[in-house]
């Protein structure tokens, strides 16, 4: 791996790893809502295909903790803040407000919860925390093929991850150049998001939140996701790597 330079020099870098849309698992409660949407729960609107083997695969290769979110993004979002038109998908969105919340208190809350303790719990303990949030997208999108394999999503008003990306970015290119590897691409790292409402909790030198999009056309076989996984793995620019 090459080696990063942390922003702080009294802290040591850590990473986390979490994915919000590794699943497109429904809980029993909530199953009778989805009862004639498997399509739509088995298309890229309900799981980031592929997003949860990469993080798996990541999260063993650096011995460290993944964390996950259980639920569907059909069920609630957990990419999105409360407010996000989104964040209920045109199946949930209409269930009385009471249902909404119990849905956000018993998936939304404990899965935001636990990220942002690992974050504070390190940051307190004098690391500077690298957190790779996981996802992949679909090739094409309203008929638009778009014209990337690996997007790295970060906000470029703050140094250390602008720095950071650009890294990854030309380690990567170096380890795979047939690659198409674009920064803030196919989404912009600003947009809403958790790394996004992270952000607002932690200081630039302290977090640093980084989206890994990969394109879903790379992983649908089980050798091209390992390789994809790999390349990944071996480019990361990291100094250290603790167990979180």
């Amino acid at each position: 791996m090459n080696n990063l330079v942390p922003c702080d020099m009294n802290r040591k870098p850590i990473i986390l790893l979490s994915c919000e849309h590794a699943v497109n698992h429904v809980p029993a409660a909530y199953q009778d809502l989805f009862a004639k949407q498997h399509a739509l729960l088995t298309s890229h609107r309900g799981i980031d295909f592929g997003a949860l083997a990469i993080a798996q695969s990541l999260a063993q290769a650096l011995n460290i903790k993944l964390i996950c979110a259980t639920t569907s993004r059909l069920l609630i979002d957990c990419n999105r803040s409360l407010t996000h038109p989104h964040c209920f998908s045109e199946v949930t969105k209409h269930l009385p407000t009471m249902i909404k919340q119990q849905i956000i208190a018993q998936y939304y809350l404990p899965y935001r919860q636990a990220v942002e303790q690992v974050i504070q719990t390190n940051v307190d303990n004098h690391h500077q925390v690298i957190h790779l949030s996981i996802h992949s997208f679909t090739p094409q999108l309203h008929g638009t093929i778009r014209e990337v394999d690996i997007g790295l999503l970060y906000d470029p008003k703050r140094a250390p991850e602008k720095n950071f990306a650009q890294q990854w970015k030309n380690s990567l290119k170096k380890q795979a150049n047939h690659l198409r590897i674009r920064l803030n691409s196919p989404y912009q790292g600003t947009s809403d998001g958790f790394t996004t409402a992270l952000r607002k909790k932690f200081p630039p030198e302290l977090y640093l939140g980084i989206e890994v999009e990969s394109n879903q056309a790379l992983l649908r076989r089980p050798s091209s996701l390992e390789h994809l996984a790999n390349t990944l793995l071996v480019s990361l620019p990291t100094l250290r790597v603790k167990n979180l």
